[in-house]
C-alpha cells in the first residue's frame, strides 16, 4: 500500500481545530511535488440514518467494497467514535484508531490499514466514551486533518453513527454527497426525516440520497422513500433522490458471521449485486468542482485544481 506522506505534519490544523505552524518549514520546502492522483478532488459519500439497527455499516462496507472492485480507490472512513465496528466487519485488527489520533499517540496517517482487495480503512474505536464527547472544534479539526494525507485516492465513504449528534451532523456537511439508510420500521423512516431536518436546516445540506436496507421486494423499499420524501417535499427544503435497495438476504447474514463484505465474500447474492448497482450509480455522480464554503473533506484538493486552471 502506498505510504502517506512523511511531511503530512508540516500542513493544517490540530485536532481542535486549532492552526498549527510547521515544527521545521525545510521538510516542506524540499517535498517531491503532489502527484496528480494526490491532489485530484476527491469524491466523499457520507453514510448515515436516523436510528441504529437499520445496516448502516454494512452498507458502508459494501459500497466502499464495491467501489474497489469497479476500479475505484477507495478510503473507508469509520466515525462512529464510541461504537466503531467497520474493522470487526472485515476482520482487521488495527494498530491505531481514531481515539488514538485524538489522544495525540499518533498521527492519523498511522491509523491507515489495507483491508480486502486494496480497500484502505480508518479505523474508529469502540467502548471509548469520551471518544463520543468531542467538541464540534474538535470534529472540524478531524475533517481537516484529512487535507495532509497524500494517499492516492479518488473516493471516501464516511461510516457515521446513527442519529443528530454534532459529529454525524459536521461529517455529512462536510461530504459531497449523504446517503440515508432506511429500512421498514416506523421509527426508522421518522429517525431519517429528523435526520434530514437537521442537516437542511442546522447545516445547509439541500440534497440527500435514499437507499432502502433489508427489504423484501423491490417496491417496499420504493415505498419506503416514498413515505420520505412526501413529508420531506411537505415541510423542508432538500432534493431527495432514490438510490435503491437492498434485499433482506441470508447470503449477506452468513457474510457478517465470516467478518467479510458479501460483494466479496458471495459476489452474486441479490444483496452483494444491488450494492454493486448502488456503486454504479455512486460513480456516475459528477466530480467537485471546487470548495463550497464550509466545512469539507481534503478542501486543498478541491483547491489546488481550480488555482491551477486559473
Amino acid at each position: 500500500m502506498p505510504s502517506p506522506d512523511p511531511n503530512a505534519s508540516c500542513l493544517g490544523h490540530d485536532m481542535n481545530g486549532h492552526d498549527t505552524p510547521a515544527a521545521d518549514p525545510a521538510p516542506c520546502a524540499e517535498a517531491a511535488p503532489a502527484t496528480p492522483a494526490s491532489v485530484a478532488p476527491v469524491r466523499v459519500i457520507a453514510v448515515a440514518s436516523g436510528k441504529g439497527g437499520v445496516g448502516k455499516t454494512s452498507v458502508s462496507v459494501n459500497l466502499a467494497m464495491s467501489l474497489v472492485m469497479a476500479g475505484r480507490r477507495t478510503l473507508l472512513l469509520d466515525t462512529d467514535l464510541g461504537l466503531a465496528n467497520v474493522d470487526v466487519m472485515l476482520g482487521l485488527s488495527p494498530r491505531f484508531t481514531l481515539a488514538d489520533v485524538i489522544a495525540g499517540r499518533c498521527e492519523l496517517a498511522d491509523t491507515i490499514i489495507e483491508g480486502p482487495g486494496g480497500l484502505w480503512v480508518v479505523p474508529a474505536a469502540s467502548g471509548k466514551r469520551h471518544m463520543t464527547e468531542l467538541t464540534p472544534a474538535q470534529h472540524v479539526g478531524l475533517v481537516h486533518a484529512f487535507s495532509q494525507l497524500d494517499l492516492p485516492i479518488d473516493t471516501m465513504v464516511v461510516d457515521n453513527a446513527a442519529g443528530i449528534a454534532d459529529g454525524v451532523l459536521t461529517f455529512c456537511q462536510a461530504a459531497q454527497d449523504v446517503i440515508i439508510v432506511v429500512c421498514d420500521e416506523p421509527a426508522s423512516v421518522t429517525d431519517a426525516y429528523a435526520l434530514v431536518k437537521v442537516l437542511s436546516r442546522e447545516r445547509g445540506v439541500t440534497r440527500v440520497q435514499v437507499l432502502a436496507n433489508q427489504v423484501g421486494s423491490p417496491q417496499e423499499g420504493r415505498h419506503l422513500f416514498e413515505k420520505l420524501e412526501r413529508v420531506s417535499a411537505r415541510f423542508l427544503d432538500v432534493t431527495m433522490s432514490y438510490l435503491g435497495a437492498i434485499p433482506r438476504d441470508e447470503w449477506l447474514r452468513r457474510a457478517v458471521q465470516r467478518q467479510e463484505a458479501v460483494v466479496e465474500a458471495f459476489p452474486s447474492s441479490p444483496s452483494a449485486l444491488a450494492f454493486r448497482d448502488v456503486a454504479r450509480r455512486a460513480s456516475q455522480w459528477q466530480v467537485p468542482q471546487g470548495p463550497r464554503g464550509h466545512v469539507e473533506f481534503f478542501l486543498e484538493r478541491l483547491v489546488t485544481p481550480a488555482r491551477s486552471a486559473a
